[in-house]
């Protein structure tokens, strides 16, 4: 079988099949990426948490989640490639894997990492031409959105007990500008803070976002928001537009405008 000598996102040089006849993702927003690529059967294995499309979440071995995979059921997979992610992966689980696999890590903070890793997955998948189109269109997508000339102070929310916010130096925040926000967290030190009801009240933002996702905040958890800062308005919005990072980014700029436009008429 042919190889390829290749680069992942965190710089680490890595043998890997030319045309890999068994993936494991271990990452749901690459999971989705790879379907849009059009692997189908040679995506063995994903995790629990790769919904996206539903088909393959019904019918493909899961191998546990994005920080506690399961090794046994990926050794029964035998990929001969597997996908993950600095951020959303353990370094254990990949160090172990590592050992038997080969790994293409990828490292996301901003939309141009992101499609950088679009592209360097069609290659590494042999799907250049689908790739390539996905990554073209996303970037088109993106260049449309408009420009809000005074932005909006927010706070994004991902968990609670204790609150954590999405700090500045992740791929939520350039998500954010994109939607025409700004990060209430100022501060670097901390990619992802986590925040008392005085440090919400100190950071003073105009508007609290509860993403759906790592914690599904809804119905009685934002009503708990609401009842801690009356003074703040607090609003749902799709985990997934903001940090899934594959294909699902063909969706991302339409949700913005649409946010955007309800912000700007209940919140004026």
């Amino acid at each position: 079988m042919d190889e390829n000598l290749v680069k992942d996102q965190l710089g680490r040089t890595l043998t890997l099949p030319h045309r890999p006849q068994r993936i494991v993702s271990l990452v749901p927003s690459q999971t989705e990426l790879l379907f849009d690529l059009g692997l189908g059967d040679r995506v063995v294995g994903i995790t629990k948490f790769c919904i996206h499309p539903e088909r393959w979440f019904r019918t493909k071995t899961r191998i546990g989640g994005t920080k506690s995979v399961n090794l046994k059921k990926i050794i029964q997979c035998q990929p001969d490639l597997i996908i993950a992610n600095k951020e959303e992966n353990t370094e254990s689980d990949i160090n172990k894997l590592s050992e038997k696999y080969p790994i293409w890590i990828s490292d996301i903070k901003s939309l141009e990492s992101a499609l950088e890793m679009i592209r360097d997955v069609g290659f590494i998948t042999d799907s250049n031409v689908e790739s390539v189109e996905i990554e073209k269109e996303v970037r088109s997508r993106f260049d449309k959105l408009s420009n809000n000339k005074k932005a909006k102070k927010v706070l994004y929310l991902i968990w609670k007990d204790p609150f954590m916010a999405a700090g500045r130096d992740t791929f939520i925040n350039e998500m954010l500008q994109f939607t025409g926000f700004e990060n209430a967290i100022s501060s670097t030190e901390s990619r992802y803070p986590s925040l008392s009801v005085d440090n919400v009240n100190k950071l003073n933002p105009e508007l609290i976002l509860l993403s759906s996702e790592p914690f599904p905040f809804k119905g009685k958890h934002t009503e708990e928001v609401k009842k801690l800062f009356p003074d703040i308005p607090v609003i749902e919005v799709d985990g997934e537009r903001f940090s899934w990072y594959g294909s699902g980014l063909l969706k991302s700029p339409y949700y913005f405008e649409k946010l955007k436009s309800e912000v700007q008429e209940k919140f004026a």
